[in-house]
């Protein structure tokens, strides 16, 4: 009878706790969390308020087994939530969910204006000392640029599907992203988050796709800085093991309906690439080089850095799924914030990331506010970030790391980890 405790319905068998994360979920096991009363008393009814934690209470007999030590006691991510969306929907103020357009305007018009002000102050100056300043700031900005055309293309940049599609174009098409493309593979990529195979970006490979890259690609796919220079690539034929061009309208990313939006995505980044053709003929290949070229390949470190880090590197192995095991709740949950220090307001706090991935359609603006009171539903199933410096460099390290250790998962099973491969980098298997 030990193993049974008292709860407000009954006696109920006391939840199982794992020493260390499993490969598999066992779907006979029994893992329930329970609103516990607010009172002292663990058989009093509490209505109150809801605090998602074990109900364990006194046992109905003394256990003689000696105690399992606190340190040892370890959560398991992998097991399924006791709560559901809708109990996350319910916790967020209803005001989080309202789109201010005109808020959202005034986003892009202060990072347009600061981008043509840093353009315009680095070409007066033209000093050997401004240019890696300006690279550096001018990139963030472009990267800024890309996360409000990411919010167009969630919708929650407004209501108005129109204003949506043309300030998306205009955001994306001016760092060479084809709108439309990227906003359907994104779309894709939140509706099978976590899911080894069907997720679109940063998924892991299976062990069976691993071994077939050739040394070349794998050293590229881990290496740093080369793996933060991929989202060019990935725009024109995606991930290993995948089909297709985010530019064709015929790839297997899009439905034979979505064929005009890409055609219309893809002539504006065709247009947006004559420009600088031309403006290269106007200001000299070496100008747009300084101007525009460095700070393009700075926006795209920022692209890889940031979403890589959303989807890898916690310090506890966190699970992929597959099967029956996967769904839009669990694979969400996988997913982590991240805080960036002062650049959290530049990029409009897109490493508040784990409620925009289960509730993509809440404005940037609000995403703070609605992580803060959805964090008593999510409990341990929300991972509290690291808090940086004025400038996030304690994640290069963790970037590093996971770049080590996170290379493929198992070819079965329907929960897994990541696995390391100990040859990648010419190292002797331990």
């Amino acid at each position: 009878m030990a193993n049974l405790v008292l709860s407000e319905c009954g006696i109920r068998p006391l939840p199982r706790i794992y020493t260390t994360p499993r490969s598999t979920f066992l779907s006979n096991t029994t893992f329930k969390l329970r609103p516990s009363p607010s009172s002292s008393s663990s058989l009093a009814f509490g209505l109150n308020s809801r605090n998602w934690a074990l109900n364990v209470t006194t046992p109905l007999t003394v256990d003689s087994s000696p105690p399992i030590e606190e340190e040892t006691q370890r959560f398991d991510p992998g097991a399924p939530p006791p709560f559901n969306l809708a109990d996350i929907r319910a916790a967020i103020p209803k005001h989080c969910w309202v789109k201010n357009p005109w808020k959202s305007m005034s986003y892009v018009v202060r990072d347009v204006a600061i981008v043509f002000a840093l353009a315009a102050g680095a070409a007066y100056l033209n000093s050997w000392l401004v240019w890696p300043l300006y690279w550096l700031a001018q990139g963030t900005m472009f990267w800024a640029l890309f996360v409000l055309g990411h919010d167009c293309g969630h919708g929650s940049f407004s209501n108005d599907p129109r204003l949506n599609s043309v300030v998306g174009h205009l955001l994306h098409s001016s760092i060479l992203v084809p709108y439309h493309g990227w906003r359907i593979s994104h779309r894709t990529h939140h509706q099978n988050h976590g899911h080894v195979e069907n997720d679109e970006s940063w998924h892991p490979m299976s062990e069976k796709i691993y071994k077939t890259l050739d040394r070349p690609t794998r050293f590229f796919r881990f290496t740093l800085p080369l793996v933060m220079l991929a989202y060019p690539f990935y725009l024109w034929a995606r991930s290993p093991g995948k089909k297709g061009s985010h530019y064709h309208p015929d790839s297997d990313l899009f439905l034979p309906k979505e064929k005009k939006d890409v055609l219309t995505s893809t002539a504006c980044w065709t247009a947006m690439a004559a420009v600088l053709i031309c403006l290269n003929f106007v200001m000299g290949p070496m100008q747009m080089l300084k101007l525009y070229g460095i700070p393009y390949w700075i926006n795209v470190m920022w692209l890889d850095f940031v979403t890589y880090l959303h989807h890898h590197g916690h310090e506890d192995k966190l699970p992929w799924y597959r099967g029956k095991e996967w769904s839009y709740l669990r694979g969400g949950l996988t997913t982590l914030d991240r805080d960036y220090g002062v650049i959290n307001n530049i990029h409009h706090d897109i490493g508040t990331h784990v409620i925009h991935h289960l509730f993509p359609q809440i404005p940037h603006y609000h995403l703070v506010e609605a992580t803060e009171a959805a964090k008593p539903v999510l409990g341990k199933y929300y991972r509290e970030p690291d808090k940086s410096g004025p400038l996030p460099l304690h994640l290069l390290g963790i970037l590093a790391k996971s770049m080590k250790e996170d290379h493929y998962v198992s070819d079965q099973g329907d929960v897994v980890y990541y696995k390391a491969d100990p040859n990648l980098y010419g190292e002797k298997s331990m």
